[in-house]
């Protein structure tokens, strides 16, 4: 078992277990769209009737319901509805539904007598278990009575009308809008028969105090076009849906504008246009409340931002003190460890109560940098990882830990001007003023520079500043987060006057031990920029090294210490150990842990090296992506899309020990595997991430065999191997 298994198996039963998701439901047999929703149609002399007969557990959206007529010479009028019931739907937000029998009228009229009627059926519904089912399309063959729909010239028509009467722009394309979440507006158009719209015409803005993002638009319908040329065009309905932030978590009206232009096939097109629609944005609380309500899915991330946005503070601190103490031992925080202590041990001598403000000042430099740098990255949208992962960046912090590891080995001492020290000599404790100032500051680098995951309590107090508005919670959320991670910190420095030795050679030893700590996080931090190989040959440097310095080359006198043939037998082991990692290197290896890679011996021997891995497809921009997910749509395939970096320590974890799972591999078989390396963070990589409402890696998104995106599954953060196998078959079955 992975040694993050465990914490995050604590991790999920801290956040309690709401997140539990129901498999049976999702184990049951679901009806075939046909047996979901039978209905038997007829007609009279001027009107046709279907009558619906839905089983238990399944429902039908009235406004997803469209009939036309395939029959030149009927046309059909407005269809008569009956009352269905209000209904809150994960998928379309609030809509009418129908359940059980209900029936539905269509007056229609025709020009000349016709014995018969094709009349093509447009349909939607949902399963109560969480599916719900692509848009239908079926024809039937309906005779009609004789001298049935005789022409009358009604005005009332108004997809039937005769082919020289034009249809209003506003009837042509209907135009609705609604709030799905507390940071998603969804805007549809009802498009007549014989209508379409262009994709790349539409456009959105917004009169309130909301940011809208990139929209997202199902894929169209290809359209050589006379005006402009190969373009996609939309028939019959069309959803987008827009990710917004807010400047304010409370209830606000909004104005709606969407631009649009559109086309009556083989007659006119018409002007490029806009339609708007008021609406009141409801408080943010609202959405938050209704997650956890029901049986479906809620991401782990969703679910702990509605808990900031609705729950008290109390609980809100506490539970995000919590996951801060089970994220400090994880990569995240661990290699704080040995920065920490280098600073106390380069000290000298220090009591409990000295090395407990040491480790504080840490701590707080840590906690209010990563509050304060995480919030305005939220509200201006930024990915703060990325900010401060430049190669830079990264050099000059890996430099400052090899000055300090010199330091520590006793080449240099690090003093403040002479003429500096006599000008402070009256003020009263200067040199603990200065030492708790320069731990403030490496703590607030460590929180910008060394600490890199992306982890579900992160991202959901990102999401709750950056789109709820409420940067008080969101802040608030945060610093808990930040103290509980750095709360086994202050044990570290608590502890120190107890567990380092009194000054003399011993000291030295220490103090030379955390000299090797220190180059051992500069290679660490090396490792974001450089190739695996390059970092795989300094850590056996190190290692090596090491070993010639606890004297693995060095006689033992006559008669030992135990001490000296243990530090011989570790300095032998060492030297062995950096050997290996300089053969792995020339084998290709990048792990230190595993420095042969898999199968090297076996291929050095005339054997074939079969590691079987996932194959990602790379993705660089939006509309790379998009393409791709157009041809999964139509090949039938469900889309998993991974975003990575090389600056991304969960990103290694994922790729080390998940990914190669066996387990894994089989599950991931039926997906098309996209990858987006985000490194960079150029232009291309923000829209990208922006498309997802992701503040950055390992995050993954899911997309079904329809090409719809499945949020609540999406995944941020490390995932153990066996967890991950369980997800991803239930992504595969939707």
């Amino acid at each position: 078992m992975h040694p993050r298994t465990s914490l995050l198996a604590l991790l999920a039963a801290v956040i309690a277990g709401a997140t539990t998701f129901d498999l049976g439901a999702q184990e049951q047999e679901v009806l075939h769209p046909r047996e979901a929703f039978p209905y038997t149609v007829e007609a009279d002399t001027d009107r046709v009737l279907l009558s619906f007969d839905v089983p238990d557990g399944y429902y039908l959206y009235r406004e997803r319901f469209g009939f036309e007529s395939a029959t030149s010479v009927v046309s059909l009028g407005a269809a008569e509805f009956p009352a269905g019931n209000i209904y809150e739907d994960e998928f379309f937000g609030v809509q009418e539904i129908y359940r059980g029998r209900f029936d539905i009228s269509i007056p229609y009229e025709q020009s000349s007598a016709v014995r018969q009627v094709e009349l093509e059926l447009k349909l939607q519904g949902c399963a109560d278990i969480g599916l719900c089912y692509p848009p239908q399309r079926w024809t039937n063959l309906v005779q009609l009575p004789p001298g049935g729909g005789a022409a009358a010239g009604s005005s009332s028509l108004i997809f039937g009308a005769p082919d020289d009467t034009l249809l209003p722009v506003d009837e042509a394309f209907v135009m609705n809008a609604r709030f799905d979440g507390a940071n998603e507006l969804t805007v549809a158009w009802q498009i007549a028969p014989g209508h379409y719209l262009y994709s790349d015409k539409l456009g959105f803005e917004v009169d309130g105090s909301l940011g809208l993002g990139t929209a997202r638009l199902p894929a169209g319908e290809p359209h050589y076009d006379e005006n402009f040329g190969d373009v996609e065009v939309f028939y019959d309905y069309v959803e987008a849906t827009i990710p917004f932030s807010r400047a304010s978590p409370d209830e606000m009206p909004v104005t709606i504008r969407a631009q649009f232009q559109g086309c009556r096939e083989n007659s006119i097109c018409y002007p490029p246009g806009e339609q708007t629609m008021a609406l009141v944005l409801p408080a943010a609380s609202e959405f938050a409340s209704a997650i956890g309500n029901g049986d479906v899915m809620v991401s782990e991330q969703d679910r702990l931002a509605a808990l900031v946005l609705s729950d008290s503070w109390l609980i809100v601190l506490g539970t995000f003190y919590g996951l801060g103490l089970l994220l400090a031992f994880t990569p995240c925080v661990l290699p704080m460890v040995p920065i920490l202590s280098g600073i106390i041990a380069g000290q000298g001598k220090v009591t409990a109560g000295r090395g407990f403000a040491l480790s504080f000042s840490y701590v707080m430099g840590m906690a209010v940098t990563y509050t304060a740098a995480g919030a305005l990255a939220a509200l201006a949208g930024e990915q703060i990882q990325a900010i401060f992962q430049k190669p830079w960046i990264i050099t000059a912090f890996a430099g400052l830990f090899v000055v300090l590891a010199l330091g520590m080995f006793g080449l240099f001492e690090l003093q403040m001007p002479a003429a500096i020290q006599t000008r402070m000599a009256n003020l009263a404790n200067r040199q603990k003023t200065g030492t708790f100032a320069g731990t403030a500051v490496i703590g607030a680098l460590s929180a910008l520079i060394v600490t890199t995951c992306v982890a579900p309590p992160l991202v959901a107090t990102l999401a709750v500043i950056g789109q709820s508005g409420d940067v008080v919670r969101g802040a608030g959320a945060l610093f808990a987060l930040s103290l509980g991670m750095g709360s086994p910190l202050l044990l570290v420095g608590a502890s120190a006057g107890k567990l380092l030795p009194h000054a003399g050679p011993w000291m030295n030893f220490v103090k030379a031990g955390f000299g090797v700590m220190m180059l051992g996080l500069a290679i660490w931090m090396m490792e974001r920029v450089l190739p695996g190989s390059v970092t795989l040959v300094l850590w056996a440097l190190l290692v090596f090294l090491t070993g010639v310095f606890l004297g693995a080359f060095e006689p033992l006198p006559q008669q030992p210490a135990a001490t000296k043939r243990l530090s011989k037998g570790v300095g032998v082991l060492a030297c062995l150990y950096g050997a290996l990692m300089l053969i792995g290197a020339t084998l290709g290896g990048q792990n230190p842990l595993r420095p042969l890679p898999p199968g090297a011996l076996m291929a050095v021997n005339g054997l074939a090296a079969q590691t079987e891995q996932p194959d990602f497809q790379e993705v660089e921009t939006v509309a790379a992506l998009d393409s791709l997910l157009a041809e999964a749509r139509a090949a039938g395939r469900p889309v998993m899309v991974d975003f990575t970096a090389e600056w991304c320590v969960s990103c290694r974890e994922m790729e080390e020990y998940t990914f190669p799972n066996p387990a894994v591999v089989a599950a991931l078989e039926p997906f098309t595997l996209l990858r987006a390396d985000v490194t960079a963070n150029d232009d291309d990589d923000q829209a990208l991430l922006e498309r997802f409402n992701s503040y950055g890696p390992p995050t993954i998104a899911f997309f079904d065999r329809q090409g719809l995106e499945r949020g609540p599954f999406k995944l941020v953060g490390y995932v153990p191997a066996a967890e991950f196998t369980v997800h991803v078959e239930r992504v595969a079955a939707l």
